[in-house]
């Protein structure tokens, strides 16, 4: 009897050391699916506050939140099942729908450093609302934040679907949601942080002590400054994403010399310089990269500005 109950507390202790690790495996490689996104969801961090730039106080924090319920509703409910159906029934589908993916934000890229040239881009003409534009005008532009949302978020979710494409069904699916749920936090995190810091000094400001003045009216100062950084950053990071995913691709789907001239000049790099040969590597890749998304967006963008429609859009 004893020897039994010993026998099946041991099997329990397996099962449970088991799941344990099980949690741990999932937990590591939702962290490593993350990370592999990293980019994308700087550019996702970069993008997002320039759409409550005029918002009053009070409605900014209200439309944060509403932009981050759309985003995980485009991870969970459109993304994901969309996602786990390809990479079990038709996987190879995955990476053309990824080169598109890429391509898009290289356009999109590409699109904004028109914009710097010509200071009229259609993306920055849609993406200023007033705080006076009205409860219709925010709703526009809370819809438009998470449509590009969707994009980014997709790019995101397939990044970190290949993987885990090795895992099996189950274990595929959670680490998915780990990282729709750990993302979509973390981006809408750092974009309520960073469109309350200039509330955060008009407060300090009006204290009486003066190192909280002092700091109050620096952060004020700053924010304009840091969200120009932040558009600047998010741009480059729509180039490097972009156009590292079409770079690794195009070498699975066979067109080996743009990734294989890459790798030489990387592999060259990383052994000539002896300490930061590695980020000296990284660097050149990352450039490489950008360039790369820039001469595709650049090429698209000419592309799109010659069809009839886009010209009859832009005469209106």
């Amino acid at each position: 009897m004893s020897a039994g109950l010993f026998g099946l507390l041991d099997d329990v202790a397996a099962l449970a050391r088991l799941a344990a690790a099980s949690v741990d495996d999932i937990g590591a490689a939702a962290g490593r699916a993350t990370a592999k996104a990293a980019g994308v969801v700087i550019d996702d961090t970069a993008v997002t506050p320039q759409y409550v730039h005029g918002i009053t106080a009070d409605r900014e924090l209200p439309m944060i939140k509403r932009i981050a319920i759309g985003s995980l509703r485009n991870k969970l409910v459109f993304i994901l099942p969309a996602a786990l159906l390809l990479s079990q029934f038709v996987p190879w589908l995955l990476t053309p729908i990824l080169m598109i993916g890429a391509t898009y934000l290289c356009y999109e890229g590409a699109e904004k450093v028109v914009g710097w040239f010509h200071r009229s881009s259609r993306h920055d003409a849609h993406a200023a609302p007033t705080a006076s534009a009205g409860e219709d005008a925010e709703k526009q532009m809370t819809s438009g934040a998470i449509r590009t949302d969707f994009i980014l978020s997709a790019e995101i979710m397939v990044i970190a679907l290949t993987e885990v494409a090795d895992q099996p069904f189950w274990p595929r699916l959670i680490i998915l949601v780990v990282v729709a749920f750990v993302v979509t936090a973390a981006v809408y995190g750092v974009v309520a942080i960073i469109v309350k810091m200039d509330d955060v000094g008009l407060s300090l400001a009006q204290r009486s002590s003066r190192f909280a003045q002092t700091l109050g009216r620096g952060l004020v100062a700053a924010m304009p400054k840091v969200l120009a950084t932040l558009s600047t950053i998010g741009t480059v990071a729509m180039l490097w994403v972009g156009g590292h995913i079409l770079l690794v691709q195009s070498d699975k789907l066979g067109w080996h010399v743009p990734y294989g001239f890459v790798h030489h000049i990387e592999e060259n790099v990383h052994h000539a310089v002896e300490g930061v040969g590695g980020l000296l590597a990284w660097l050149v890749n990352t450039a490489a990269s950008a360039v790369i998304g820039l001469v595709v967006g650049a090429v698209v963008v000419a592309i799109v500005n010659v069809l009839p429609f886009r010209r009859k859009g832009g005469a209106h």
